[in-house]
């Protein structure tokens, strides 16, 4: 551009606001103010919440999420911890369409874990200075509630020390409405005085029932999920929520999942954490692709703003890779989770990413914040020394990816292979024989 093609002042001047003239309105200033609001903590309405998860700039959606983590919890500190994903069994009725886990009763690749072999792998987790073990399976209605309870208790008698961290509202729920026919109070409790100590958030996904007929029609209702979980804090439990984000759900939809979380957070407390993950679609009849990076972090952002009542956001790097989950710090993240000592469930589902200690230690502290090991409840286990070299480092690098159970065969073995799931390169085939595609279309098989 020329000087003689530059405005003139006269110009310029003409495009400035008069003195005391407010600037016009732009469609970004409302956004702005929301932002601001929901970063001081003001609560944020879902109409405002839906726009800024639509359009707000990305940075500025973070900048208000960075915020508001900076003033409900620690701002210089990231934690994260030790504990093992136990899969009961993989024995399901519910033959939900984005699970590549699941196998019918009588499959090949079926299973369900005795108490011995399950003990077993505490006892492999608390060599490796795990605090918690985490379990979930199936909606398998061959398992009474009395295996729970005597699992749960061997698990306490055994190891004391173990944090039990078990089932999900769907599980509760499907064994006091179908296999024990009894009030969800009552089961609740009986588990709890069994040595039940908390409850994973798991069969959320999206708590719309739109969502809910097209993915898991035979799942429990979006507000049956919200009951187990009230229960589950009226007994004195505390429990985590979840989200699986990118599939066939809105935006408006995640906003409406964000609002019934805060809405139960209000009436019966006792959600510890927020944990949103991202679909994997490899093996599943649902199909589809990923949610993107940005994508998720702008949920991540939003969870943030929108749960002014839950303290703690975990980043699920095993969903999106350890890169995104350390970006995740900058948009109101304060836990990066487990080192996932075993995980079956979306690693079938093709989730590829695992990790150790020491790994989340470097990418904690490369972030700019101080790395500290919780426990179940977010207090302070241990607060590690950067930078480990030797037999320290060993030992941080020791804990990761350990053997899960085979799918080969109706009895857990130990499998090779990065999951510890399948040997690596093969495909589990139990979930997907299921449709066959015929020239006629698909058909059961």
């Amino acid at each position: 551009m020329t000087v003689a093609n530059l405005p003139s002042l006269e110009q310029r001047a003409a495009r400035m606001p008069r003195v005391g003239e407010a600037p016009a309105q732009t469609a970004t200033l409302p956004m702005q103010h929301a932002l601001e609001a929901a970063a001081a903590g003001a609560r944020l309405d879902p109409a405002a919440a839906v726009a800024l998860l639509e359009s707000a700039p990305l940075l500025e959606l973070a900048g208000a999420a960075d915020a508001r983590r900076g003033a409900v919890t620690d701002a210089t500190v990231v934690t994260y911890q030790i504990d093992r994903n136990i899969n009961y069994t993989n024995v399901c009725v519910t033959d939900c369409s984005f699970c590549a886990f699941y196998r019918h009763r009588g499959d090949a690749e079926a299973y369900t874990q005795s108490t011995e072999q399950i003990l077993e792998r505490c006892r492999q987790a608390v060599e490796l200075r795990a605090t918690s073990v985490l379990l979930q399976g199936g909606h398998n209605p061959w398992l009474p509630i009395s295996y729970y309870e005597e699992l749960f208790g061997a698990i306490k008698s055994r190891f004391p020390q173990l944090h039990v961290h078990a089932l999900s509202p769907t599980e509760i729920g499907f064994i006091a409405e179908k296999v024990e026919q009894r009030p969800v109070d009552e089961v609740v409790a009986r588990l709890r005085d069994a040595g039940l100590d908390s409850v994973p958030g798991g069969g959320a996904e999206i708590l719309v029932d739109r969502v809910r007929d097209l993915i898991s029609p035979k799942k429990q209702r979006a507000a049956d999920w919200i009951g187990v979980a009230r229960a589950v804090h009226r007994a004195g439990l505390p429990s985590t929520a979840t989200m699986m984000m990118g599939h066939r759900e809105t935006l408006a939809e995640r906003v409406e999942h964000l609002r019934l979380i805060r809405e139960a957070q209000d009436a019966d407390p006792g959600f510890l954490s927020f944990i949103p993950w991202t679909y994997q679609p490899d093996h599943t009849e649902l199909g589809g692709g990923r949610a993107s990076g940005v994508d998720y972090l702008r949920t991540l952002a939003m969870a943030r703003l929108m749960l002014d009542n839950v303290a703690h956001l975990q980043a699920s790097w095993l969903t999106t890779g350890l890169q995104i989950g350390q970006v995740g710090l900058s948009f109101g993240v304060d836990d990066l989770g487990s080192v996932m000592l075993e995980e079956n469930v979306v690693t079938l589902a093709g989730a590829p990413h695992a990790s150790n200690e020491a790994e989340l230690i470097r990418v904690i502290a490369d972030a700019g914040r101080k790395p500290v090991r919780r426990d179940t409840y977010y207090a302070v286990v241990e607060v590690p020394t950067v930078g480990e070299e030797g037999d320290a480092l060993a030992r941080r690098r020791a804990a990761t990816r350990i053997a899960g159970p085979g799918i080969a065969g109706s009895t857990p073995e130990q499998a090779e292979g990065t999951a510890g799931v399948v040997p690596a390169g093969d495909v589990p085939l139990g979930r997907l024989r299921r449709i066959a595609v015929t020239s006629e279309g698909a058909s059961s098989t």
